[in-house]
């Protein structure tokens, strides 16, 4: 076999899709997709749609997941760029260390568009991401609408630093000034966002505290993992439950009632706009420094047609 066809053979290990470097270099803008943790349903949707607008706009992409590890993604991106790809696409590990690879990619002339995070410290090129401000403020008013305005409430908040969790206190925060018949009592983060910890989690502050009416997961999985606490707690009182995301469990717990609401996201639409954005910049043309998606709130009454089509 020549050098030539040797090197056409050559596989792309780190992405989920596989392809050979010389073709893609002749006939495709190839992508970076850097993903926090494919086992969360809200960015493996980021994925999908990713994966899916690229085969629609002819770009190659290559996909690696850091499995919730900072450092782990620290070194991906490293390889990505030295792979040549034209343009990154990066929902980040977490708030350590979340800046390196942006500038590292921007070292190397490679533009990044960040999706749901951002790195207060080195800012992408364009951050897309669900205005959390304003929905968690919704979520908020909501919550207080249907409990009568009156409850103590448990805030099982997401990872420490990263830009959703501090979007989401000040939207929920500023719900809850206005309501002041709603106290929170207890309000502790996680680290994954995950149902498991939310089950433990949760646990932890019925011990505590035993009265609690109202629990907000900053994510549908810490969401139902609180209802899980509460279902298995044998209490005395009936306790509301409100999630963040619209992920498709999360929809189902809606469409159940184990949710009373959560904040449905466009996953689906934020990934498109992920990979236009990349192209625009790959093209040389400019792209908004922000752009901001609204969520919609989501209750029994609205949410068939989100689990029939996620936005």
């Amino acid at each position: 076999m020549s050098r030539t066809a040797s090197l056409a053979c050559t596989i792309l290990a780190a992405g989920s899709l596989i392809m050979s470097v010389p073709a893609l270099a002749q006939t495709k803008p190839l992508i970076g997709l850097a993903v926090a943790n494919l086992q969360a349903d809200f960015f493996n949707q980021i994925k999908q749609s990713v994966s899916r607008e690229a085969q629609a706009r002819g770009a190659a992409v290559i996909v690696v997941d850091a499995h919730g590890d900072s450092a782990t993604q620290v070194n991906q991106i490293q390889d990505l760029i030295t792979r040549g790809v034209k343009a990154i696409i990066y929902i980040p590990a977490g708030a350590t260390a979340a800046g390196v690879p942006v500038r590292a990619a921007q070292a190397a002339h490679i533009p990044v568009i960040a999706v749901d995070r951002n790195a207060p410290d080195a800012p992408a090129n364009s951050f897309i991401a669900t205005d959390s401000v304003n929905a968690a403020h919704v979520l908020g008013d909501y919550t207080c609408k249907i409990t009568g305005g009156k409850g103590k409430v448990a805030i099982i908040q997401g990872q420490i630093g990263t830009t959703p969790e501090m979007d989401r206190d000040k939207g929920f925060s500023a719900a809850m000034a206005a309501c002041p018949g709603l106290t929170v009592v207890a309000k502790q983060p996680s680290q994954e966002w995950s149902q498991s910890e939310g089950f433990t989690i949760a646990q932890d502050m019925l011990q505590r505290h035993p009265d609690i009416t109202v629990f907000f997961g900053r994510a549908d999985g810490l969401a139902l993992g609180a209802a899980q606490a509460v279902k298995v707690g044998n209490l005395d009182h009936p306790v509301t439950v409100v999630g963040f995301d619209g992920d498709a469990a999360g929809l189902k717990a809606v469409q159940k009632g184990t949710l009373a609401a959560t904040m449905a996201q466009k996953t689906q639409f934020m990934g498109k706009l992920a990979l236009d954005t990349a192209l625009d910049l790959i093209a040389g043309k400019t792209a908004p420094a922000v752009q901001l998606q609204q969520a919609v709130l989501t209750t029994k009454a609205n949410v068939a047609p989100f689990i029939a089509h996620h936005p």
